[in-house]
Formats: structure tokens, C-alpha cells, sequence
């Protein structure tokens, strides 16, 4: 059935994006969910380059970092069975594309297109396959994506500047008002700081670009031990995963709408707007709830919600829970960092659920 099927692919440790799992100190692999150390640090002193370093680029503000190792660990380990089936996916899908869509697709999934191990899985397919036509299709795709590739990043290179100043206009907003100063664990007042500043962005620019940056700022902090810098940008994976659902699934809802009822998009709006004025059902307008509260605050909402006679239970949240992974999660693009971010913020509000059912 597709619901098993969307748990098991999504949910599945194959899609670990790193980004929402707790590590230990010998094991610096997660960026997300793990405990926070109460520091005072500002913006400017994440930047800034170590020692008898030269700077890049304008001081101004973060620089600009090319990671020899990415913080996401689908990036740094042999990859599993799925993530090679991915690949073949991938694969398949550039190697009958028309030239024209090739741009698209490779920047849709720039993250896999680019890795070495990808144009290996192409050169393991052309030597098994005994079908020439694709033999000389996957001979003729290696070049392609190459080409392809040096166009994209020379045009992404200018959108990557754009995206690197929505990260740091996210980030800035963490900052206290009166000293500019970080404060970890954030308060209340700066998560919802940062959750508006997102929330001006539209979802055009929360894009692969965007997620690159975070993902690049985050290895730097990392590597130079600034565990509240790193804390505070898995803070912004967490609001803008949640960001992106709650829209994905209001737009989802939309299109449904227009679909049945065979009106206009416009109408279909209407009616929409009309139907949340009548409220939301429980289970839906609890994961609304979740999808825009800080995470840190969901064991407690759960608890009350779960305790409560009248309240929402684990079986009806977890169905609203896989109606999302299948309507929104599994139509982004497979391998993408949007889609591993999302998938791996639905797990950890899933692996929360389970824990307070066995309790």
C-alpha cells in the first residue's frame, strides 16, 4: 500500500539527512536535536577568520565556504541500497531527457548529479547493461551532466550570494536586540524572531541553494567548535522545515480542491479559505501547530494533547503525519536536501509520538 510504502521509504534510515538526530561528542555527526551549551557569541565572530588566516571576500559579513566535508551524511558515507536506487532513478530519468530539461533536473538534484559516486553509478550501468541504444545513451550522459553542471553553478553561483543573505537575515534575527549577542539556548522571543524572518521569504527562496548555505555555515561552526553557532542553524533547518510542510500542505489542500470540485484555482481558494474559517480537524490543526512551534516544545504539547480525553491521540496524528510524507514529502524531487530536511523533521516528530505511546 502506498501509506507502508511512504514509511518505509521516508521514514526509512536511508533518507538520514544527519540534520535531526542526537550524536555523541566522538561522533560529531548530527546537526539538529541534540543538546545545546549555553554560550554568548555574535555573528561576526563565526566569520571571522582563525589566525594569521586571509580573509575571503567581503569581512562584512559570513564568508564564503567551500566544506571539504559536508555536514549531511548522506554525503560523506558509502551510500546505502536505496540511495543507490535513487541514483539509478536519476540515472535513467537525464539519460532519456531532451536536452533542454536537463538544466532543471540537474539543478533540482545538484547534491546527487555532482558527487563523484554518481558518474561511477553511471560508468557500473554502462558496462552491465547489454542494450546498446542505452549503452551509448549512458556512454553520451556523462558528458552531458558535466556540461550541464559547469552552466548551472555558473549561474547559481549569484543565487547562491542571494541565499547566503536570507540565511544570515534568519540568522541575525537570533541575535538579542540590545547587544547582538547570541544566547544559547534561544529564548522564546528570538525563535519567533526567527520564525518571522522566514516567513518573509517565499518558497522560491528556500531552495537547494539555501539549504547549501546553512549546511556549509553549519560545517564551518562546527569545525571551529562554536557548538551554540551550530545549534542556532539547526534551529533554522527545524523552522524552515516546518515552514515549507505547513505551506506545502495548504497548497496541497488547495489543488485537491480544485481538482474535485473541477473550478477554477481562484474558486477553489475561496472555498478553502471559507472551509478553515469552519476550523481545521483536531488531528490536522494539531501537526499546523507543531509544524510552526519550536521543537523544543513538543514533548509537552504532545503529552497534554495525548492526556486529554478530548484530545488528539497518536494514531490519529500519526495518520495526518503519513498523509503529509505521501502528499508533500514524496513529491519533491528524490535525493534532494528539501526533501531529506522535511523527511527527516516528519521521522523526528515521529520518533517523539512513538516514545510518549510507550510511556
Amino acid at each position: 500500500k502506498i501509506s507502508a510504502l511512504s514509511l518505509a521509504v521516508v521514514l526509512a534510515a536511508s533518507l538520514r539527512c544527519d540534520a535531526f538526530v542526537p550524536v555523541s561528542p566522538s561522533a560529531p555527526t548530527s546537526v539538529a536535536f541534540r543538546p545545546r551549551i549555553a554560550i554568548a557569541t555574535t555573528l561576526s565572530s563565526s566569520a571571522s577568520p582563525e589566525a594569521g588566516e586571509e580573509p575571503d571576500g567581503d569581512s562584512d559579513g559570513p564568508p564564503d565556504v567551500y566544506p571539504s566535508q559536508s555536514s549531511l551524511e548522506g554525503n560523506r558515507r558509502e551510500p546505502t541500497a536505496a540511495e543507490i536506487g535513487i541514483m539509478d532513478e536519476m540515472i535513467t530519468k537525464l539519460a532519456d531527457a531532451k536536452p533542454y530539461e536537463l538544466p532543471q533536473a540537474v539543478s533540482k538534484a545538484i547534491r546527487v548529479v555532482s558527487s563523484p559516486r554518481f558518474f561511477m553509478r553511471i560508468a557500473e550501468r554502462a558496462d552491465q547493461t547489454t542494450d546498446k541504444v542505452m549503452k551509448a545513451k549512458l556512454a553520451a550522459l556523462s558528458e552531458n551532466v558535466v556540461a550541464t553542471l559547469e552552466a548551472v553553478v555558473s549561474t547559481t553561483e549569484d543565487r547562491l550570494d542571494e541565499r547566503a543573505k536570507d540565511v544570515e537575515d534568519v540568522v541575525k534575527a537570533a541575535a538579542e536586540p540590545e547587544s547582538g549577542e547570541f544566547l544559547v539556548p534561544l529564548t522564546k522571543d528570538r525563535v519567533d524572531a526567527m520564525r518571522e524572518a522566514m516567513e518573509k521569504l517565499d518558497s522560491a527562496s528556500l531552495d537547494e541553494g539555501f539549504l547549501s548555505t546553512v549546511d556549509a555555515w553549519m560545517n564551518k561552526s562546527h569545525q571551529d567548535g562554536m557548538d551554540g553557532m551550530v545549534g542556532i542553524l539547526q534551529k533554522v533547518l527545524q523552522i524552515y522545515a516546518g515552514t515549507e510542510i505547513k505551506r506545502a500542505r495548504a497548497q496541497l489542500q488547495a489543488n485537491v480542491g480544485a481538482a474535485v470540485s473541477g473550478q477554477s484555482q481562484g474558486k477553489a481558494d475561496e472555498v478553502l479559505a471559507e472551509e478553515e474559517k469552519g476550523g481545521l480537524k483536531p488531528a490536522a490543526a494539531l501537526l499546523e501547530d507543531l509544524m510552526e512551534m519550536d521543537t523544543d516544545l513538543w514533548d509537552s504539547e504532545l503529552s497534554k494533547s495525548f492526556s486529554d480525553e478530548n484530545g488528539v491521540g497518536p494514531k490519529a496524528l500519526m495518520g495526518e503525519v503519513q498523509r503529509t510524507i505521501e502528499g508533500v514529502v514524496l513529491g519533491l524531487e528524490n535525493g534532494s536536501m528539501a526533501q531529506r530536511v522535511q523527511a527527516e523533521f516528519l521521522r523526528e516528530l515521529v520518533s517523539r509520538v512513538e516514545a510518549l505511546e510507550q510511556k
